[in-house]
């Protein structure tokens, strides 16, 4: 029984520290090099930094899809991410915000996202 309780008291408090990772598989227009969407990903990190959100690009060495990128967005937790989230969003209403700008930004270069998983990390 005591260990039991001991696991659960673990669980809780790593759950209490867990991060959110934010990973979207994506692909570049062909008239968009990597270079120029990193450029777009270092204005995001500037914007994201308000919101303890920032972002990394994987771009594949050996994968059955060459074409594909993944977007992996870390939050220190799943509140913090979703403030971010919110955030972005409302900002695109308004067409002068920094991140509707962005998002433009971001249309031009990308093809599109193909699939948006979310995660709980633990350190």
């Amino acid at each position: 029984m005591k260990k039991l309780i001991g696991t659960m008291l673990l669980l809780v408090a790593s759950a209490s520290h867990a991060g959110h990772l934010d990973v979207i598989s994506f692909t570049l227009n062909e008239d968009c090099s990597l270079g120029t969407y990193l450029e777009i990903v270092d204005d995001f990190n500037e914007w994201g930094e308000d919101y303890g959100y920032q972002t990394e690009i994987a771009a594949p060495l050996f994968h059955d899809n060459m074409d594909t990128h993944y977007w992996l967005g870390r939050s220190a937790s799943n509140e913090a991410f979703g403030k971010a989230y919110d955030a972005w969003e409302t900002a695109q209403a308004d067409s002068e915000s920094v991140p509707a700008k962005l998002n433009a930004r971001f249309g031009e270069c990308g093809a599109g996202n193909d699939t948006r998983h979310a995660y709980r990390t633990f350190p």
